[in-house]
């Protein structure tokens, strides 16, 4: 059952500190990200950083758009924080918000096909394919191919 992004609450009072902590602390891959998405950059669309949807805070988040863009450390491979992301994923999905994730090294490494990746899902072009999360999945990524975003 989807659940309308209206009836969610959108950044929590009690998340408050800790999302303006997180702003204040960017890690280095949220920090070059947020270069490009800041001050509408992107085709026009105001993303947010550090923004929570009930209880999640989300790295980046275009509400126009429904687009949550997570940037995932070596952490994110831990079994555990692996089955975290995938239930928020779930939830988000369920709320009608599309999740990107791409690992921090892609920000340095490939930082025009990350910003590509992007634009083609807010242009709905179709060469993005977006995959639900499953319960049963442990984790789900983006895979690097032919100059093609899955996930």
């Amino acid at each position: 059952m989807q659940n309308k992004i209206s009836d969610i609450p959108s950044n929590n009072k009690k998340l408050k500190t800790l999302r303006k902590c997180l702003r204040k602390n960017l890690t280095p891959a949220e920090a070059k990200l947020w270069k490009y998405l800041q001050n509408k950059q992107l085709d026009g669309r105001k993303f947010r950083r550090q923004h929570s949807i009930g209880n999640y805070i989300l790295d980046f988040y275009c509400p126009s758009e429904k687009l949550a863009i997570e940037l995932d450390g070596e952490i994110h491979n831990i079994e555990t924080q692996a089955e975290y992301d995938n239930d928020r994923d779930l939830f988000l999905f369920n709320c009608g918000i599309k999740v990107l994730r791409f690992e921090n090294k892609v920000v340095f490494e490939n930082t025009g096909y990350l910003i590509d990746c992007i634009k083609k899902i807010i242009w709905k072009d179709g060469s993005v394919i977006l995959k639900p999360p499953r319960q049963a999945d442990a984790r789900h990524h983006i895979f690097l191919q032919q100059k093609t975003c899955f996930y």
